[in-house]
C-alpha cells in the first residue's frame, strides 16, 4: 500500500469513527445519563460495579474499573468497582469446573448483594458468559448495564439499561464503548466531586 492510499484509509476510518460519536450523542444521550445516574445511585448506597466481557470488552472492562478506582478527570474518593476478567485462578477454575459461560455467572453469586450493579460489555451482544452474568444478577436483584453493538440483542434484552452502538465493524464499537465509557465515569465523577458525595 503507497503512502497516498494508506492516509486515505486513515481518514476515512477516523471519519466513520467521528459520525459514529455524533449518531452515539444524537441517539444514546439519554440513556448515557441514565447509566450514570443508576451507577451513582449504586456507588452512593454502597454498592460496586462489577464489570465484564470478552477480549478488547474485558480490556474495556478493566479500564473502566481502573477509572472508577483511581480517578478520570476529577479528584474525589474511591469507588468501588470490580473487573470480573482479572482473576486468573477464578477465570480457568470455573472454566474448567463449569464451563466458560458460567465464568462471569458464578463470580456475581458469590460477590453480588443487592445493592451492587452489574455492567457487561460484548460488542455482539451475543456472548453466552456475558448473558449468563446478567441474567445471574437480575436473579440476585442487582441493576444491571450492558453496552453493546446491537441494543435489540439478547444481551440488550436482558439487562435493565442497554446501550448500543449501531456499527458492523467491532474496532468501531469498542471505540464506542470507549466513549460511552469515558462519559459515564465523567458524570459519575461528578457526582461525587467535592462538597456533592461522601
Amino acid at each position: 500500500m503507497d503512502s497516498k492510499e494508506a492516509a486515505a484509509e486513515i481518514v476515512q476510518f477516523l471519519q466513520q469513527g467521528a459520525d459514529l460519536r455524533i449518531k452515539i450523542a444524537r441517539d444514546s444521550s439519554q440513556l448515557i445519563v441514565k447509566a450514570a445516574k443508576r451507577i451513582s445511585e449504586c456507588l452512593q448506597s454502597g454498592g460496586k460495579l462489577l464489570l465484564f466481557g470478552n477480549g478488547g470488552s474485558a480490556a474495556n472492562a478493566q479500564h473502566l474499573a481502573a477509572e472508577f478506582v483511581g480517578r478520570f478527570m476529577i479528584e474525589r474518593q474511591a469507588l468501588a468497582a470490580i473487573a470480573l476478567t482479572t482473576d486468573s485462578s477464578i477465570l480457568t477454575a470455573v472454566g474448567n469446573d463449569y464451563g466458560f459461560e458460567q465464568v462471569f455467572a458464578r463470580q456475581i453469586a458469590a460477590l453480588g448483594q443487592p445493592n451492587d450493579l452489574a455492567f457487561g460489555i460484548s460488542t455482539s451482544g451475543t456472548s453466552p458468559n456475558v448473558i449468563a452474568g446478567i441474567k445471574e444478577a437480575t436473579r440476585k436483584n442487582l441493576t444491571t448495564i450492558a453496552l453493546v453493538g446491537d441494543s435489540g440483542s439478547l444481551l440488550g434484552q436482558c439487562a435493565d439499561i442497554a446501550i448500543g452502538v449501531d456499527s458492523t465493524s467491532t474496532a468501531q464499537i469498542q471505540e464506542g464503548h470507549v466513549a460511552i465509557g469515558h462519559l459515564i465515569c465523567h458524570l459519575v465523577e461528578k457526582d461525587f466531586s467535592a462538597g456533592k458525595a461522601g
